[in-house]
């Protein structure tokens, strides 16, 4: 088992805990695996806006312009030609596209396991009995130390095992920290914070993500 400390909300050592060794203490770490996680997470949260109008979508009506022969002009069909000004678009983009990349469960899983793992080598994860909070200056400044005392980086992200409306709310204006239950963990957001986890998420966590359903 890894032994990590834990830290009040003041930032002071007032423990240890065992993490489990399959979550957090990967020997082999598959940076390809989480790079794949990450475009699929990024690519299945984009929405497909950009649209245009082919020659059956746009405004005109569909009677031929002029006769086929006899005029002079080049033969026409149809003002709604892409070849006519005001006309349909040919090969363009349009809203039916799909982005999304499936990501198997035990592949997610074990990304996460490597960024976990990852972090604790790092020194980049800590563990905090409890934290408080009811307004953002508050919560920012515990963030600042415990992060300081740590030794984390500017960004992090507090971790709980339940809903708590006073952090959540206190959380939601820093531009350098973000708050995730530990239920709904993803590779992005552990990447680019550095995680403070509440013991009681460590529990969480190794309920929602320890064993395959």
């Amino acid at each position: 088992m890894t032994r990590v400390a834990v830290y009040n909300q003041a930032g002071e050592k007032v423990s240890e805990t065992e993490l489990n060794p399959a979550i957090f203490g990967l020997e082999k770490l598959d940076p390809y695996l989480v790079h794949f996680a990450v475009r699929a997470q990024r690519n299945n949260s984009r929405a497909a806006i950009a649209h245009t109008k082919n020659r059956g979508e746009v405004s005109g009506s569909g009677k031929k312009p002029w006769k086929q022969k006899g005029t002079g002009r080049a033969r026409a069909g149809s003002v709604r030609s892409p070849l006519w000004r005001g006309g349909g678009v040919t090969f363009g983009p349009t809203s039916n596209r799909n982005f999304s990349i499936k990501l198997n469960q035990s592949a997610f899983r074990k990304a996460l396991y490597t960024v976990l793992s990852d972090k604790i080598r790092e020194n980049k994860l800590v563990i905090i009995d409890d934290i408080s909070a009811n307004k953002t200056k508050d919560l920012s400044a515990k963030l600042s130390t415990i992060a300081s005392k740590a030794g984390l980086g500017k960004k992090q992200v507090l971790v709980l095992g339940s809903h708590n409306k006073d952090l959540e709310r206190a959380g939601r204006n820093l531009p350098n920290a973000k708050v995730l239950m530990a239920g709904s963990l993803n590779i992005f957001d552990l990447l680019k914070y550095d995680p403070i986890v509440t013991k009681d998420a460590l529990e969480v966590i190794e309920k929602t993500y320890g064993t395959v359903r």
